[in-house]
């Protein structure tokens, strides 16, 4: 399998490239680019991620293809809240924080809904995958 850094490295080419629109995998997906900082190292983290507009930002999730454990940009942004994030032809700063409740429960519906794939990355693992709001900074 190829290296996840490669090949995030090879989306966030196209990305840049294609004013945020990828093919393959993610033909058709909205997609951003979050970029954190590592909890523990303080070096810059870039993560391809699909998204979901909310009315006030955005939500991203911790699936990690249903993997038994979540993301590292999720403990990332725990301990560094404030992340920039790039979208096909604009950069917005926005603080992360993880939805919870009737908050999580009706974002995540939608996005199972609107990609039916993060139902089957549900399916896969015993944890719950986060849901991570993206609000202004402002």
């Amino acid at each position: 399998m190829e290296d996840i850094n490669e090949w995030n490295r090879s989306v966030i080419e196209e990305f840049r490239a294609n004013a945020g629109v990828v093919s393959g995998v993610f033909t058709g997906i909205a997609l951003l680019i979050l970029h954190n900082v590592g909890a523990k190292s303080g070096e810059p983290r870039l993560n391809p991620l699909a998204y979901q507009q909310l009315e006030d930002g955005y939500a991203i999730f911790g699936s990690m293809g249903g993997a038994p454990k979540n993301p590292a940009w999720v403990h990332n942004i725990a301990a560094n809240p404030k992340v920039e994030v790039e979208f096909g032809d604009r950069t917005e700063v926005l603080v992360a924080r993880v939805a919870s409740g009737s908050e999580r429960a009706r974002i995540w519906a939608k996005q199972k809904v609107d990609m039916p794939q993060f139902a089957e990355y549900e399916a896969k693992t015993d944890r719950e995958i986060p849901v991570i709001v993206l609000e202004s900074a402002a």
